[in-house]
């Protein structure tokens, strides 16, 4: 695949062009207050290596186009996985199923001229056999690294997608997607057992990144050390207890027991536990949480969401108070404020919703290793796997991948089988120290809600909180 001069040409092919993309949203959606005709075109691919050789190579395009109109309350949606003026003439009707709109239009988004991540088309830039060659060289690297390495997987992953925004009133946006993805899984074996590490890294770059060999050969060392961490793990307590979580995925709670309940949607439904409560104190004094879709080079990161806004830092809870939600168009406007550049979709097949970009925790100014001492008896968290989550009320069941036992204020023995208990509001108001060793994600990071999957950024401080609980399988 080679990149045209203008990716536009990814969308205008045939007999569909710009003006007649204007026209086709213009009379579709002329009854309506807001709305858009949404192109894309994507390219992906995926490599999956295990057991010593190639199990999987995948590499497929999809394109089409979603049109959406608003009226009120009301949203009217079609899509279809081709890009033709016959098909969104077709979609069109689709629209005078809605009632007129009753209100002024609403205006367009706000234009930016920033550029958050490259344009380049990262899948055509490396050759085919290259990939193949990476992974066979960090599988050979892996097993050589200890003898009681069992077993390899590995998984290369990119996309590049070309995105375009029309409007009614003639507002037009483009957007140029890059996102690539490795992961590195060791299984390890001592004296019959057989235990799990993993790494993942990825980001809104080329695949140039990833094939540097300090950043493999890392992801090796992360995933090796815990594998061989965990073959020494001993029984989870359980009970309530003191918890210090480790900086950057760790977040990844807060994400999911807090985050979603801070997007618009719920909060004007007044079904989230935050709904009617800006102003007021949420957290404990110091917990500021910010989402932010305008850091270069993040996962989570868009240089406009999937509205046209530019994204931007929102700042969601400052020193314990709530100051605010995250908003696409259309809440913002039932709500009476301003997007904040959180309308996101799936792909041109879903509807925007309020979603999160990187949502995180800032640092704070207390010692990481004085937060252990200080809890004296606990555990110490430092990554997480699985999890469920009611992202309404924010009760949440996590898994931790790597942990330890916190015994008289030092680390103790690497422990399995725990899981964090609880609900995000009342653990936001049990944090007693934020660590000044605030980490983003390594890039790995996807977001569930309404059927639609994004990705997303986490990250945060170390936390220690007090009174959360823990299942285990020891006595606490």
């Amino acid at each position: 695949m080679t990149l045209p001069t203008d990716p536009r040409a990814w969308l205008y092919r045939g007999e569909l062009d710009p003006e007649t993309a204007a026209r086709l949203a213009a009379d579709a959606l002329a009854r309506c207050e807001d709305g858009e005709l949404y192109l894309q075109y994507q390219a992906s691919e995926a490599f999956g290596f295990d057991d010593g050789r190639l199990k999987t190579a995948d590499y497929s395009t999809n394109a089409g186009f979603g049109l959406r109109g608003v009226s009120g309350e009301m949203t009217g949606f079609a899509h279809a996985n081709e890009l033709s003026a016959a098909a969104i003439r077709r979609a069109g009707e689709t629209m005078r199923l809605l009632d007129p709109a009753a209100g002024a239009p609403a205006p367009p988004p706000p234009r930016s001229n920033r550029h958050l991540y490259t344009a380049a088309d990262p899948l055509s830039a490396i050759p085919f056999a290259d990939k193949v060659a990476l992974c066979e060289r960090i599988d050979a690297a892996a097993r050589a690294r200890d003898p009681r390495v069992a077993q390899v997987s590995v998984g290369l992953s990119g996309s590049w997608s070309v995105i375009e925004i029309v409007r009614a009133d003639g507002f037009t946006a483009q957007d140029i997607r890059p996102l690539v993805r490795l992961n590195v899984s060791i299984v390890a074996e001592a004296n019959g057992r057989r235990e799990t590490g993993s790494f993942g890294i990825g980001g809104r770059y080329l695949y140039d990144r990833l094939f540097d060999a300090a950043t493999w050969q890392r992801g090796i060392d992360e995933a090796l050390a815990q594998a061989l961490t965990n073959l020494d793990s001993v029984a989870a307590p359980a009970g309530e207890m003191t918890v210090v979580l480790g900086p950057g995925w760790p977040g990844v709670l807060l994400h999911e027991a807090i985050g979603h309940g801070l997007e618009g949607d719920f909060n004007r439904k007044g079904t989230s536990a935050f709904a009617g409560r800006i102003g007021e104190r949420v957290a404990a004094p110091g917990v500021t949480v910010v989402d932010d879709g305008a850091i270069a080079d993040r996962r989570g990161s868009l240089t406009i969401d999937d509205e046209g806004t530019p994204t931007s830092e929102t700042v969601l809870i400052e020193d314990g108070i709530l100051k605010g939600y995250m908003q696409d168009r259309l809440n913002a406007r039932l709500m009476g404020v301003a997007p904040t550049g959180n309308g996101r979709r799936q792909s041109y097949a879903h509807a925007p919703m309020p979603r999160m970009t990187n949502t995180f925790m800032k640092a704070g100014s207390d010692d990481p290793a004085e937060m252990i001492a200080r809890a004296k008896t606990g555990i110490y968290a430092k990554s997480f796997g699985g999890g469920q989550v009611d992202i309404v009320s924010g009760k949440f069941v996590f898994s931790c991948t790597e942990a330890y036992r916190i015994e008289n204020g030092r680390l103790g023995a690497p422990i399995k089988g725990a899981t964090l208990i609880g609900d995000g509001p009342t653990v936001l108001t049990r944090v007693r120290a934020i660590g000044n060793d605030f980490a983003l994600d390594e890039g790995i990071g996807m977001c569930g809600k309404g059927g639609q999957s994004v990705p997303a950024g986490v990250g945060q401080p170390s936390l220690l909180i007090e009174g959360l609980t823990v299942g285990g399988t020891a006595a606490g």
